[in-house]
């Protein structure tokens, strides 16, 4: 065990049925960086991810938080060590404007009756100064999301995983269907968010992207370890370039 490392993840195994999601995966996420976990479709990457966010339980293994051994009960329980996941599809209350979006995994003040509720004119100015912060150009937090770009929606779902303060920040697909400027903009805000040292582990569709700004990678492949190293390391490797990358080098 070292101190260099938030979280080590050690032979995780995962089933579903007759599919063997993770066969002994091995993981581990240093303080401060961003590692991008990368493979095919069906690798396990969001399983690995689901289960260090306390959604699923693994089969097998051992998951080590700051040193010492954890068993993750719920993702609430994830949420208290200040690991926080956003999901693909963002789970995002579209009938509610955005700064309800933003608070609504927050605990509530009580009043001196009990009954516990939100000082609106706090929350939405909070929401304000969080998105202007992430760079996020919206006209108004009392704007329902339905009404939002692709785009916005996940900068809103990112800043509400930013309201928990993190120390641990889980991203399952950040870029899925969004137009080439925002995925830039999500690229960019990653690298403020781990300026501010919010460690992030992120499964992304453009592996070659996630590699470039990431500080370390690691790929499965068929629910087993594939490589790891640097983003650079590899980017620059062969095997990971013609199975991952689409076989060119990298630029």
């Amino acid at each position: 065990m070292s101190d260099e490392y938030i979280v080590e993840m050690k032979g995780i195994s995962k089933r579903f049925g007759a599919v063997q999601a993770l066969n002994n995966v091995n993981l581990e996420l240093r303080r401060g960086e961003i590692l991008g976990l990368v493979g095919d479709n069906a690798a396990g990457k969001s399983t690995l991810m689901k289960i260090l966010a306390g959604a699923y339980s693994p089969d097998s293994g051992e998951i080590i938080l700051d040193g010492s051994p954890v068993q993750l009960e719920g993702p609430r329980h994830a949420r208290e060590l200040g690991i926080t996941m956003v999901y693909q599809d963002l789970a995002l209350f579209n009938s509610m404007d955005v700064a309800s979006n933003i608070f609504v995994a927050r605990e509530p003040t009580t009043n001196v009756l009990g009954v516990k509720l939100f000082d609106r004119k706090e929350m939405r100015e909070r929401a304000r100064e969080l998105l202007a912060r992430m760079k996020v150009n919206i006209s108004s937090v009392d704007l329902p999301v339905a009404r939002m770009s692709g785009g916005q929606r996940q900068m809103v779902a990112i800043g509400r995983a930013l309201m928990s303060e993190p120390r641990l920040l889980l991203l399952d697909e950040p870029t899925a269907g969004l137009s080439p400027a925002y995925l830039e903009r999500i690229f960019d805000l990653l690298l403020d968010i781990r300026g501010t040292g919010v460690t992030i582990l992120m499964v992304e569709q453009n592996a070659r992207q996630a590699l470039r700004i990431a500080d370390h990678g690691h790929v499965l492949a068929a629910g087993r370890n594939f490589a790891s190293g640097t983003g650079a390391e590899l980017l620059a490797d062969e095997n990971v370039r013609r199975s991952f990358l689409g076989g060119a080098a990298a630029a």
